[in-house]
């Protein structure tokens, strides 16, 4: 084999999966910002000032529970995983059973 094919061969870049894990930083700052940029949310608290908002939890049926908090409520919200059809991240969905009274 010439010198020039085999230091392109040893150059060339390996073949790399199709996809990768998204960091769980970036995932955790995914789900915030499908939460924090909700509608349907800003309604449920009256448009109220947060004060916090956690990751509580799992419901059963694998989506993710958080509890989103204001001075006078604290508001449950669901985020359901929507993966992707190929390569790329997941993105969520938002179930918001029930506002503040």
């Amino acid at each position: 084999m010439k010198p020039l094919a085999l230091l392109v061969l040893v150059a060339a870049p390996l073949p790399l999966p199709a996809s990768a894990a998204l960091s769980p930083f970036y995932d955790s700052a995914e789900k915030i910002e499908t939460i924090l940029g909700s509608g349907a949310v800003a309604d449920a608290l009256h448009q109220a000032p947060l004060r916090s908002i956690e990751n509580t939890g799992t419901r059963a049926d694998g989506a993710d529970e958080w509890m989103v908090h204001t001075q006078e409520c604290d508001l449950v919200v669901y985020l359901i995983a929507v993966p992707p059809d190929g390569p790329g991240m997941t993105t969520y969905t938002l179930d918001v059973p029930k506002g503040c009274d």
